[in-house]
């Protein structure tokens, strides 16, 4: 072998062995890499992401599903399944977005080469890289500040994030987590800033211009900037051609298309009856143990039993005959006497001014409407409603003390009146009296038992109402009476769903507790429906009331009530200061119009309905008003009454002669008699 042979011959083997040596340097390295690669991968998928929530707009709804109000934490939200959004909002949002979505992991490499070219070209950022997978990771997770530090977590969130989810999954939370401007966050919130619709509504031209909108939203919004917006729409649309979604044609027409935009003055949801909304927050937190992050944040649906037209009626009456020009303040609640359904609910004259709900936390006394409760009791201990006792100025004698009330302006019947005249008139001397022959604590005992919760004292005031209650705890007695004696709890929340549809709470039955009987409840109603009657407290307002109605007044130095019923509603309006300044007779008619006004209209498309007499436990009889006996047909003043069973008198008056042998037929007089049946026509008419 010649010697050039053999030095090439040894080339030739220096360089196999050298080739052979990066061989295996390249094979080592790239098992590194794969090895490294894919333990990377194996890390990150089974990292847990950060802790962090889209979060959704909670709604409140009234009881025929329209929106009362909605709460969020400053992020308004309505989160949407990906099956809902239009196909074409799907692709023009990939299309100007990240045209390589389903084919990249996370990160666009070649997309990040050129950009880098670009913005090297141009010494200036006029390309991004970042992937739809990319944004949502910087969304969730990272602040906007522009750092390597940012870059990277940003890229290695993006990996985990294609990891764990799919890319539908990914779409999905992109679309409801990006920003639209105008304070919408998510695809429904915008469809409904710029278009007042649905996003399964949108149009062609109404997705492409709204996809174009997240780049830029305060540059690129067509409610700032209606050209600018147009020319991205352009982008949109010539991206969607160019990756195939749409044809040429169907671009230019889209461009083409008039848009209709909702007015920025125009709110989405309108705010309505903002101390309900309160009370719903704070029944939400109270009683049903849900976190300021859950009522917030979690996109609940709170369906309740708020009546929004007998709301508004409220509203709109109290804004009618409070005074402009002193500051009187007022409550009003309803209920439904047979769920406990809370139907109307007003906390004061003006939210914005004061937040504080006098209905639930303004503690008063309630004056001459809390009598019934001590009727109510009396009659359950057998006592009737022609029982007498005298109206003149009485000093009481209780223990070792003596307690002297006095009727409103020190007017006394001077005689002996009954429980009618009592109620009617509001006698506070018959009241008394009635206290200290059942005692107070049966009058204590009976306020428990209707829903009073608040704490009471077992005084002979406690009849006159000198003891401070809620309206809303008054209602609530009012409400077992209005029931038949059977107790329901205020209910104002029906159902509470989660962001995803999962029932949280559902109210299935409805509890009644007979807390009174049904007897004794009809004859105290029958008592009360005098109270609009001519000579009742309440007969300003009966010309306002076309149905049967039962109620009682009350008021005090600061403080004045009308709390009464139908059989399908019952409401308490409360008007006062929140001082304590005295209150004056014009501001205890004010009380009485808006609760007559507001009653008829919010029975508005009712027929009016008799309350119905028990089946059994109630007499009815014809009596003469002067002697207090059945009476015969020669009474002057006879009256249909009704008694609980055992109850009604058993003689006939002898004062009045009577005409012929035989006395008024007093049998089945309260279901038959022809003056409640007059009365009934005229209420109709």
């Amino acid at each position: 072998m010649s010697k050039d042979q053999y030095l090439e011959d040894m080339m030739l083997f220096k360089v196999l062995k050298g080739i052979k040596k990066l061989t295996v340097i390249l094979f080592v390295l790239t098992f590194i890499f794969s090895s490294s690669t894919l333990v990377l991968i194996l890390y990150l998928q089974a990292q847990p992401l950060p802790k962090t929530t889209i979060t959704q707009t909670s709604f409140i709804y009234s009881n025929n599903g329209e929106v009362i109000d909605d709460l969020h934490d400053g992020e308004s939200r309505e989160y949407v399944s990906l099956n809902i959004v239009p196909e074409h909002l799907v692709n023009a949002t990939i299309a100007i977005e990240d045209r390589k979505f389903y084919q990249h992991m996370g990160i666009d490499i070649i997309r990040i080469g050129g950009a880098a070219i670009q913005n090297l070209k141009y010494q200036a950022k006029v390309q991004g890289a970042s992937t739809i997978t990319q944004q949502l990771a910087r969304g969730l997770y990272l602040s906007l500040e522009k750092t390597w530090e940012r870059k990277i977590k940003e890229a290695i969130f993006a990996l985990q994030i294609e990891l764990q989810y799919s890319k539908d999954d990914i779409l999905e939370m992109y679309l409801n987590q990006t920003y639209y401007g105008h304070g919408a966050y998510g695809v429904q919130l915008a469809a409904k800033t710029f278009y007042d619709k649905d996003i399964a509504e949108l149009s062609l031209a109404e997705a492409s211009m709204l996809a174009g909108v997240p780049k830029g939203p305060t540059y690129y919004s067509p409610l700032v900037d209606f050209e600018k917006a147009k020319a991205r729409q352009w982008q949109v649309l010539l991206a969607m051609t160019e990756e195939g979604y749409i044809t040429q044609s169907e671009a230019k027409q889209a461009y083409e298309e008039k848009l209709v935009f909702k007015s920025r003055e125009k709110k989405i949801y309108t705010a309505n009856a903002p101390y309900f909304k309160d009370y719903i927050i704070s029944e939400l937190r109270s009683v049903y143990g849900l976190s300021e992050e859950q009522i917030y944040q979690g996109g609940l649906k709170i369906y309740t039993t708020l009546d929004l037209e007998i709301q508004k009626a409220a509203e709109e009456t109290l804004l009618k005959h409070l005074p402009k020009d002193r500051q009187l303040q007022a409550a009003l609640v309803s209920i439904e006497p047979n769920t406990g359904f809370i139907k109307a609910m007003v906390g004061g004259r003006d939210y914005t001014e004061s937040q504080f709900n006098r209905v639930i936390h303004a503690k008063r006394q309630p004056g001459s409407s809390f009598k019934p409760i001590i009727y109510l009791a009396a009659l359950e201990k057998g006592i009737d409603p022609l029982t007498l006792f005298k109206s003149e100025p009485t000093a009481f004698v209780f223990g070792n003390q003596t307690y002297q009330p006095s009727n409103f302006g020190d007017r006394y019947a001077n005689r002996e009146i009954d429980m009618r005249y009592a109620i009617t008139h509001s006698d506070n001397i018959y009241a008394t009296h009635l206290i200290q022959e059942i005692t107070p604590e049966a009058g204590v005992e009976m306020a428990k038992r209707l829903g009073i919760t608040s704490e009471l004292q077992p005084y002979p005031s406690l009849a006159l109402g000198t003891m401070e209650v809620t309206p809303l705890e008054m209602t609530t007695a009012y409400t077992t009476i209005a029931n038949s004696g059977k107790k329901v709890e205020p209910t104002s929340i029906l159902k509470i769903e989660d962001g995803y549809g999962n029932i949280l709470y559902e109210k299935k039955e409805i509890e009644q507790v007979e807390e009174a009987t049904p007897a004794a409840t009809f004859v105290l109603t029958y008592l009360m429906e005098g109270v609009f009657e001519p000579g009742g407290t309440g007969q300003s307002v009966a010309n306002v009331l076309k149905r049967p109605v039962a109620g009682k007044t009350g008021t005090t130095d600061t403080d004045s009530w009308l709390i009464g019923f139908t059989p399908q509603l019952v409401t308490t309006v409360w008007n006062g200061y929140d001082k304590g300044t005295l209150i004056n007779d014009l501001d205890a008619l004010v009380t009485k119009d808006i609760w007559a006004e507001y009653m008829e209209m919010a029975h508005k498309g009712l027929a009016p309905q008799l309350f119905a007499v028990p089946e059994t436990g109630v007499t009815s009889a014809y009596v003469c008003s002067d002697t207090h006996l059945l009476a015969n047909t020669s009474c002057p003043t006879p009256r249909l009454e009704a008694f609980v069973d055992g109850t009604a008198p058993t003689e006939f008056c002898t004062d009045h002669i009577p005409n012929e042998e035989t006395p008024i037929d007093n049998a089945n007089q309260l279901q038959n008699n022809p003056s409640l049946w007059n009365r009934f026509k005229n209420w109709w008419n």
